[in-house]
């Protein structure tokens, strides 16, 4: 199977993938919603989920052939490089009748953006104050979301709300799948350290959503956001190997940093460089863990090692980077300088997306290391009264 696998996607590569075609996403025939279209037809885009839903049924081990193939092209659009949080999410909670209406816009081209946080309801997401109201086959949507990563160019999000004032919390809440293109939503970028505005607020005036768009079930939607969480937090920690400047198979990016500055003889950086490759490799490690719960289980508190590990990772590489630079560092006149400086601003960034790291802590504690909860006096009160600033 292997080597028939193999074969054929190298066959189909070498018939439709340009080498060139990268440069060239968005015109003409490379455009990237055309190419993607392929690759989700051919069921390479997700080979571990069933023919029905767009894949191949496959094993891990056959869906790496795949992926590797993929990477020996340098061709876009494999599992884990097209991985689509909403198309994940709806394939692992939706309806049979909502992953044949979105499932396969999903995973050919839309952003789906995270519609969690609320300025009340930051590390606290259970205390989500906007609400949705049932009218008719709809429900009538009021809020406001705050760092909502690409909610500019999203056409959709997935969207936590409050449905049932009357019940503690946790149980009040629905989960939707929500189209973002339509009157009553207002994105407001901000602007941030790096100077990106990919965080934004999204104000939501009286705008709608299809009672159909509803993610697993009404007043249970905190546990359907639980499955898509630990994906999310997942997929950080696994991209963080590959993510920051050194990719997989490639030298390091430390240690190329070190010999280009002529200070891999320095022992204390030598060790302080092992240190942080050890480290990334042990994250490795554990999100594997993760993984296989998350496959298993449909979520993973070990998810949040890996999102904690991530935050981690990025301060501790930007302070080395810097190290090695030295005093020019500060100038921020050389390519190197401005490097550094971005990985150490945008730490700070990662440090609150997917939940930040003493939630993290929390979660650990609580649920890897099964240390006694913290005491939270609105957990079993009707939300209505719980008292709010």
């Amino acid at each position: 199977m292997t080597a028939d696998l193999k074969n054929e996607v190298e066959v189909w590569l070498t018939e439709h993938w340009d080498p060139e075609a990268e440069c060239e996403l968005g015109k003409g025939e490379y455009d990237e919603k055309s190419w993607l279209k392929k690759v989700v037809d051919a069921g390479y885009a997700v080979p571990t989920w069933p023919e029905k839903w767009f894949g191949r049924g496959l094993s891990p081990k056959d869906a790496r052939v795949i992926e590797n193939a993929f990477q020996k092209h340098k061709a876009k659009g494999w599992g884990r490089d097209r991985f689509h949080l909403g198309a994940i999410t709806i394939y692992k909670l939706g309806s049979d009748a909502l992953k044949s209406e979105l499932l396969y816009d999903l995973l050919t081209g839309p952003i789906c953006c995270l519609l969690y946080s609320e300025p009340g309801a930051g590390s606290d997401l259970a205390g989500v104050r906007t609400r949705a109201v049932r009218d008719g086959d709809d429900f009538i949507i009021n809020g406001q979301k705050v760092w909502t990563s690409n909610a500019v160019e999203a056409e959709y999000g997935m969207l936590l709300t409050r449905t049932d004032i009357d019940v503690p919390k946790h149980q009040g809440i629905t989960f939707f799948i929500f189209p973002m293109k339509q009157e009553g939503v207002e994105v407001r970028p901000i602007n941030q350290i790096t100077g990106e505005d990919e965080f934004n607020e999204v104000f939501i005036s009286d705008a709608r959503v299809p009672a159909r768009f509803i993610i697993g079930e009404l007043n249970k939607g905190w546990f359907s956001f639980q499955t898509a969480i630990a994906s999310e937090r997942l997929i950080m920690g696994q991209g963080i190997t590959s993510r920051l400047r050194g990719a997989a198979g490639k030298t390091p990016a430390l240690l190329k940093l070190a010999h280009d500055h002529d200070k891999l003889n320095d022992p204390v950086l030598r060790q302080e460089i092992a240190q942080a490759l050890a480290y990334r490799q042990l994250n490795t490690l554990n999100m594997l863990r993760a993984k296989e719960e998350v496959a298993k289980n449909g979520s993973s508190s070990l998810a949040s090692l890996g999102k904690l590990a991530m935050s981690r990772i990025q301060h501790g590489e930007a302070r080395i980077s810097a190290k090695i630079i030295g005093p020019q560092v500060l100038i921020n006149e050389t390519e190197d300088s401005r490097n550094a400086n971005f990985d150490a601003a945008k730490a700070y960034m990662n440090s609150i997306g997917g939940g930040t790291d003493q939630i993290q802590k929390n979660i650990i504690a609580e649920r890897v290391l099964s240390l006694p909860k913290s005491t939270d006096v609105s957990r079993d009160i009707p939300f209505k009264d719980v008292k709010s600033s």
